[in-house]
């Protein structure tokens, strides 16, 4: 270990920017053997670890880093699966720069962090192909059976301890697969479908049910579903989505998801959309937002043949939220963009397409917080011819008391589902609450601790539940 003084830092290699845009296969090689206990190396093993206190789930990163620098990469399999239930999806697509490596000490006196992310999914990796991912292992019966509403990263995670606790468990999912946002919302290009169906797999033969193209509210009653199980998880992300407020921003804007949806249904083969209403090919792409979102969007529209890309984005480029990387991947494949600079009004033409009238912005004096606002500079406006716009602005809650019929179920002041911060019971008995849905719209490994955080509060309940009953009888 502490290899960090002669041993640069590396990343796996990059497809070239004119292959990787051809397809939507993942644009990162594999990391060679050597290459990737060499990287590991480079841990300087701190006394205080700061990437294990900047990782949401708490990952022993300095262990595994430390066995797999010693090429012992079974056990570095063991001690990353140990704290979390994706670690090679997590290797994928975690802002890492943001999380684990930009906490990474020797990050911060210059030599450049440990790539820990890309090693975390070389393990993991490794690991399925040598056969030592094990099948989910479920305990001894319970007799207590837990309904989990929503498939995504949350509910993936609770079901897989609620499952290993002993029992039974159901996933209610109202699309045709499973996976949430992991299988929909995130192109091939980043997480390719392959990674995850394995996942689910491995789920599906520990015995967890997968009930699909269920909508709880719709299909089945969320009465009757709290009436079939003795716990209920509600997990089901957030996906209504903020609107462009701007004169024109009507029915014609393309919501990010809708988008992403339909693409990443074209690369798992299901039925084309031949209305090309979602398709980029041959058109001019004006995508709106700065988060991760949008650099799917974008790069999506690359990879569909779009004739040009540009991203408006109202802040400056060192206050873009997406992830550097991710924005330095764009640029590679050719989307423009457009930095300080804000949708004014978008107007349609009668060949069907739009002109997006665009306001140039400047940040004005530090809030309170030390975050500069974008302001507008007065008379400095031009237009972006386009045929698809899209506005990636993020996502809210879906009205879930509505859904459900059930105004008993307490939403806070942003109208996700409230729980108590401690067990994440929300304000109906023996119903928990993990993920986006909870928090706000958040990262995949935040949903992943959610999950796991609400599996142990619906452990206790149920234990304390029983113990009851058990004494009363």
């Amino acid at each position: 270990m502490l290899r960090f003084v002669n041993l640069d830092q590396k990343f796996p290699a990059a497809r070239d920017a004119q292959d990787r845009k051809q397809d939507f296969q993942e644009i990162y090689a594999d990391w060679p053997s050597g290459a990737a206990t060499g990287q590991a190396s480079r841990c300087s093993q701190c006394g205080v670890p700061f990437c294990q206190s900047g990782c949401p789930l708490g990952n022993n990163i300095p262990d595994w880093l430390m066995l797999a620098g010693n090429d012992r990469l079974h056990d570095a399999y063991l001690a990353s699966s140990a704290t979390s239930t994706m670690p090679e999806i997590c290797g994928r697509i975690c802002p890492q720069d943001r999380l684990c490596e930009g906490s990474c000490v020797i990050e911060q006196s210059g030599h450049g962090a440990v790539t820990i992310g890309s090693i975390e999914k070389f393990i993991t990796d490794t690991a399925w192909q040598e056969g030592w991912v094990e099948p989910v292992q479920p305990g001894p019966s319970t007799g207590a059976s837990v309904g989990v509403i929503g498939s995504g990263p949350a509910g993936l995670a609770a079901a897989e301890r609620l499952r290993e606790a002993g029992h039974d468990v159901t996933i209610y999912e109202r699309n045709d697969r499973a996976g949430g946002l992991l299988m929909y919302g995130i192109p091939g290009f980043k997480l390719e479908k392959s990674v995850v169906e394995r996942r689910l797999k491995r789920l599906e033969g520990g015995g967890i049910t997968f009930e699909l193209g269920c909508e709880i509210g719709k299909d089945l009653s969320f009465a009757e579903l709290r009436a079939r199980h003795s716990a209920i998880l509600i997990a089901t992300g957030v996906y209504a989505a903020r609107q462009l407020t701007c004169p024109g921003s009507g029915e014609q804007i393309i919501p990010a998801l809708d988008y992403l949806t339909r693409s990443n249904r074209d690369d798992l083969g299901d039925a084309a959309d031949t209305s090309g209403h979602l398709d980029a090919r041959g058109k001019r792409v004006v995508v709106v937002g700065g988060g991760d979102t949008a650099m799917d969007c974008v790069r999506t529209a690359i990879r569909q043949g779009a004739e040009s890309v540009t991203c408006l984005y109202r802040r400056d480029k060192a206050n873009m939220p997406g992830s550097a990387r991710e924005v330095r991947n764009a640029e590679e494949e050719g989307v423009q963009f457009e930095w300080l600079a804000n949708p004014l009004a978008i107007n349609d033409h009668e060949d069907g397409s739009q002109t997006v009238r665009v306001q140039r912005m400047r940040l004005g004096a530090p809030d309170a917080s030390g975050r500069r606002s974008p302001e507008p500079v007065d008379g400095d406006v031009f237009d972006l011819g386009a045929e698809l716009v899209i506005a990636a602005l993020g996502f809210e809650a879906e009205d879930l008391p509505k859904a459900f019929a059930n105004a008993d179920l307490a939403r806070d002041r942003w109208g996700n589902v409230a729980a108590d911060r401690d067990t994440r019971m929300t304000s109906l008995e023996g119903v928990f609450v993990a993920g986006d849905i909870y928090r706000g719209a958040s990262l995949v490994v935040w949903a992943i601790k959610d999950g796991l955080d609400a599996a142990q509060s619906i452990q206790t309940y149920l234990d304390n539940r029983y113990a009851v009953l058990g004494a009363a009888e």
